[in-house]
């Protein structure tokens, strides 16, 4: 048994570090990736810590800082690179793998905690977002705190862990807003609803506690308000309530609306639990059928501790079930809970043959031997995805030191303003040939989108180079003497 442990502690530790490979081998892709990573580079940038800003004169209302807070010092400490912006994400999976070993360590054993860290580590979801410039861990770190800390004081009343609740609220708060209050308190009241503990709520210093979230998540809110005024009428109604409530909603200021049929949300559960969900629901069922009673657990009760982590699972799914503007992404603080369940339930029950093993082993290495390829490959040609690292380099290669910024005509991608560490310029067509035609013999590189090459250098007063050319844009050289087009060198 020792030995087999050690096994699993060595494959945690290689699927754990496997990450850091991946992070820094793919570059940041558009759109939602790349946003953030801008929005991290211009907070390291200009040292504004009180308000994300979505452009240099564009105050970002939609997300609070906590994660960029965190990005931007590791970009400041590392350099602009994806490994540095996509750092705390790993160092935030890395925190929820501690807890989760902890939670389950103390209500089951070392085997079920190991066993547990293992499901989680090698899910879809959260192999992904241990590794992604997202604000999506933080809020699953803070929901998994609070989670523990609650469970871990019903078996210790006086203990420190009834403080985390509060904490893991604060860094809610702090890294997507009003939502953590819902995720966290949402399955405490239904918990409390079914298993009748109600005498819990008065083992919890809620006065104290709700003192120390306050002091630790409400200064900022205050200071962003006062500093852009219009920050909490559209965070609070329009990010948590117009959002959630209109799944067309047109009031998102910095992009659109995710459309999705009612009940969407269930099918994310089994995308983002992947290859784990599907085995489980398989393994229940086949337990179900065998047994020939209505509980799928058999003969096992429930535990209240238990009860708490089924709710904590589903609860993402039953909030969102009747919203259509949702991500895959909220699924994230399911997948703790859901890790340390299945353990628990599932696993122990599960006989160790040679066929379980090997079913056991390929599922825990698909999910990452297969995002590891897809990394290598965008590494290989990153041109086939939506990402302008090349091009941004190829256009460093061939300017001179005195050239002007690079043109993208209309809208630029929020990579290449990464890349760019913000130094480019958006201009339209018109603006394009005034510039042009006022300054001969001058040369500008373009990044035009490929649909439009043709037309637009059909129409320009310009000698035209045509440089690299990736999946959305192509890099051209302009020069206003002509209308030839030539090959760069």
């Amino acid at each position: 048994m020792l030995k087999r442990l050690d096994v699993w502690i060595w494959a945690l530790a290689a699927i754990v570090i496997s990450r850091l490979v991946t992070m820094a081998l793919v570059p940041l892709i558009d759109t939602t990736e790349a946003r953030y990573g801008e929005i991290a580079r211009i907070m390291a940038e200009t040292n504004d810590w009180i308000t994300p800003w979505f452009n240099y004169d564009v105050p970002f209302w939609g997300k609070p800082p906590l994660s960029f807070w965190l990005q931007a010092l590791s970009l400041q400490l590392f350099g602009l690179t994806e490994f540095a912006a996509r750092l705390p994400s790993w160092l935030a999976n890395l925190g929820m793998l501690a807890l989760i070993y902890t939670l389950t360590l103390k209500l089951a054993g070392q085997r079920q905690a190991l066993i547990a860290c293992l499901i989680f580590a090698t899910m879809a979801l959260s192999y992904m977002m241990s590794g992604a410039v997202l604000t999506d861990p933080f809020l699953a770190l803070g929901t998994t705190l609070s989670l523990a800390g609650i469970i871990l004081s019903l078996k210790q009343p006086e203990s420190a862990w009834r403080w985390c609740l509060f904490v893991g609220l604060a860094i809610g708060l702090l890294a997507k807003g009003p939502l953590a209050l819902i995720l966290i308190g949402g399955p405490l009241v239904l918990w409390l609803i079914w298993r009748r503990q109600w005498h819990y709520l008065l083992t919890i210093p809620w006065g104290r506690g709700l003192v120390l979230t306050t002091l630790l998540s409400l200064p900022w809110y205050i200071a962003a308000e006062l500093k852009t005024p219009g920050f909490i009428n559209y965070f609070i109604i329009g990010e948590h309530f117009l959002r959630f409530i209109d799944s067309g909603w047109q009031g998102d200021l910095y992009g659109s609306a995710h459309k999705q049929v009612y009940g969407t949300i269930w099918l994310y559960w089994l995308w983002a639990t992947l290859p784990w969900g599907p085995i489980a629901l398989i393994l229940l069922t086949w337990r179900w059928i065998r047994s020939k009673r209505l509980n799928p657990f058999t003969k096992q009760k429930l535990s209240d501790e238990q009860c708490l982590l089924l709710l904590a699972a589903i609860f993402p799914s039953l909030f969102f079930t009747f919203s259509g503007n949702i991500l895959w992404t909220y699924q994230l603080p399911a997948l703790a809970p859901f890790a340390v369940i299945i353990a628990m339930l599932v696993t122990p029950a599960t006989p160790a043959t040679r066929l379980t093993r090997f079913i056991t082993s390929t599922s825990t290495a698909f999910m990452p031997v297969l995002l590891i390829l897809a990394g290598i490959y965008s590494y290989i040609d990153p041109n086939k995805f939506n990402t302008e690292k090349v091009l941004i380099t190829a256009y460093n290669e061939h300017k001179s030191n005195a050239a002007l910024p690079i043109i993208y005509i209309d809208k630029a991608p929020f990579s290449a303003r990464f890349y760019t560490r913000g130094k480019l310029t958006q201009m339209t067509l018109p603006e394009l040939k005034t510039l042009l035609s006022n300054n001969p013999r001058s040369s500008y590189f373009l990044s035009i989108a490929n649909n439009n090459v043709d037309s637009i250098v059909s129409s320009l007063p310009a000698k035209v180079k045509v440089g690299l050319k990736n999946k959305r844009f192509t890099l051209l050289e302009v020069t206003s003497v002509g209308n030839a087009v030539q090959n760069l060198n």
